[in-house]
Formats: C-alpha cells, sequence, structure tokens
C-alpha cells in the first residue's frame, strides 16, 4: 500500500470517529433518544436522600438530580432543541426488569454495583460508598450480627442486603426468620410496629429512614457491617457503549467540579425535604477521592 493512500484511510478513519454526532449513524439508546426525543428515567419513591418523592408527590434526591444532569449532557451530544425527560417509578424488584426491556433509560436511585448487577446492566461512574449495617430499636440492645440469633429480621426485596444476611445466616447457622418488604418504608414500618426485631439495609438508608422517624432516638444502626464498603451507581443498560460514554463523560465532569461537592452537601449535610430532616453524613475521606477520580468498578477493593 502507498504511504499516500495508508495516510488518506487514516485521516477517514479519524474524520469517522471525530465527526458530529448528525453525520454518524446512532444506535442504541441514543437513537431511541433521538428518535423519540424523550429520555425516560426510573425513580425511587422512598430511598432518602438519593430518590424518593417531596411533599407534592414529585421525585427529587441526589441521584435524581444527577440524572437530570445526565439529561442535559444528552440533549447537547444529541444537539437537540428540546429534550422531553419522562419518569417512570421502580421499584428493587422492577428497576433491573424495566432497564433490560428499555422502558426506563437511567435508573436513579440507590442501586449497588456489583459483579451480579454487571452481567444484567451496565453503570456509570460511582456517586456514592456505603455497608451494609442493620437498624433495631435501641432497647432491644442488638448491635453486632450475632445477636440477630433467632430474630426476626427485615430486608427490602430485590437487593444484595437481602441476599447478604440469608448467605450470613446460612453460613453462621444464626436461625433468623428473613422476611421480604416491597419497598424500604415498609421494611422500616416492621421494625417500628414491632413485626421484626431488625432490617438490614444499606447504612446510608437506615440513617435516613431514622432520621426522619417520629422518635429518631428509639433506634440505633449497629456498628458491625454485614459487607464491605459498596458502590452505587446509576444503571443503564447493558452493551451500549456509546450511551454510556456520554453518560460517564457527564457524571466524570460533575464529580471532578465544585458543583459535585456542592450537590452531595446539600443532600448529606444540610436540610431536605420534604420535613427538612439532615442526615449529617458530611464528605468522608474515601468519598472524596472517589468523585476525585471517578470509577464504575464493581470491586469494593478498588475504593
Amino acid at each position: 500500500m502507498h504511504l499516500s493512500h495508508a495516510l488518506f484511510l487514516a485521516a477517514v478513519a479519524i474524520s469517522a470517529a471525530t465527526a458530529p454526532v448528525g453525520a454518524q449513524e446512532l444506535s442504541g439508546t441514543l437513537k431511541k433518544v433521538k428518535d423519540t426525543g424523550a429520555l425516560t428515567i426510573g425513580h425511587r419513591d422512598a430511598s432518602v436522600p438519593f430518590s424518593y418523592l417531596d411533599g407534592s408527590q414529585r421525585p427529587v434526591g441526589y441521584a435524581y438530580e444527577i440524572c437530570l444532569k445526565v439529561a442535559d449532557a444528552v440533549k447537547a451530544h444529541l444537539k437537540l432543541d428540546t429534550l422531553e425527560v419522562r419518569l417512570n417509578p421502580v421499584t428493587s424488584a422492577t428497576r433491573i426488569p424495566l432497564i433490560a426491556n428499555g422502558t426506563i433509560d437511567l435508573e436513579c436511585g440507590s442501586t449497588t454495583n456489583n459483579a451480579d448487577r454487571q452481567r444484567q446492566a451496565a453503570f456509570t461512574n460511582t456517586h456514592f460508598l456505603t455497608a451494609t449495617r442493620f437498624v433495631a430499636k435501641r432497647e432491644k440492645g442488638l448491635d453486632k450480627t450475632d445477636d440477630l440469633k433467632g430474630r426476626t429480621v427485615v430486608s427490602t426485596s430485590g437487593t444484595t442486603n437481602i441476599r447478604q444476611i440469608n448467605e450470613i445466616n446460612t453460613a453462621r447457622g444464626l436461625g433468623m426468620r428473613i422476611l421480604p418488604a416491597k419497598d424500604h418504608a415498609e421494611a422500616f414500618l416492621m421494625v417500628e410496629t414491632g413485626r421484626a426485631d431488625a432490617f438490614v439495609m444499606d447504612d446510608v438508608l437506615l440513617a435516613a429512614l431514622v432520621a426522619g422517624s417520629k422518635t429518631p432516638d428509639a433506634y440505633a444502626i449497629s456498628s458491625e457491617a454485614q459487607s464491605r464498603p459498596e458502590p452505587y451507581g446509576i444503571m443503564l443498560r447493558k452493551d451500549d457503549p456509546a450511551f454510556k460514554a456520554v453518560v460517564d463523560a457527564a457524571t466524570a465532569a460533575l464529580y471532578k467540579s465544585p458543583e459535585g461537592t456542592a450537590l452531595y452537601d446539600k443532600w448529606f449535610t444540610q436540610a431536605i425535604p420534604p420535613r427538612g430532616i439532615n442526615l449529617k453524613l458530611p464528605m468522608s475521606e474515601a468519598m472524596r477521592k472517589t468523585l476525585a477520580n471517578p470509577s464504575d468498578s464493581p470491586d469494593p477493593a478498588a475504593y
């Protein structure tokens, strides 16, 4: 091959890779959004402060705001004059199926990014680190995992937490009676009303539920964790690299900017709607490093 011909082919390849979006053939989610003029966000109703309903029954929260920033980036990437953001409620049990079947394009909540879920869906950069713990009424004196021996324990259906506590129960022979709840609110209510001794869930979600309860001082969150630190991420469809590239770029830019820190502070260190509760969870050093060096890794050791 003549050198001039090789240079010509290289120039064509570079031109194709950097061509504006209108000159490329779109596929996957980007094509869907371009064709319909709409992006569908899956939101939760009680995952405070990540994605939940405010006093007017409108979705709000840390992860929800991140998804709105992603929607802005998609709109800019596709050079759309307008973009309709459609809202679709999801639960722990429905979020992955609704991503997979195309009902929603982004799942904005408190979803743990792990190796098992990465076989079913993709995740963008981590926006929070959590660990599994349990909450119980302080009067019960439950603090360590072994304290749950023979107790009735609840966790939310479809979560990594209910899988973890079942595995611990089997491995240690603790004889717990483990019940599934449809959502976090129902699970906490079961502890509140005495139908369960403890609720196993991500520690930050437990802190939010306790802070928003009628008697916060009546509850205690276990000092012992039932898992290593686990990353939360916005979920999107698997095998859609073009869309993931746009989402990854948007989240990385947000997290590394002062706006990312301000967004964290807004939802974790200040009064939040609808009742003005304050979780009082300042950014940890691990979380600071995570935002400064965005990653979509599901491996707890990466954080």
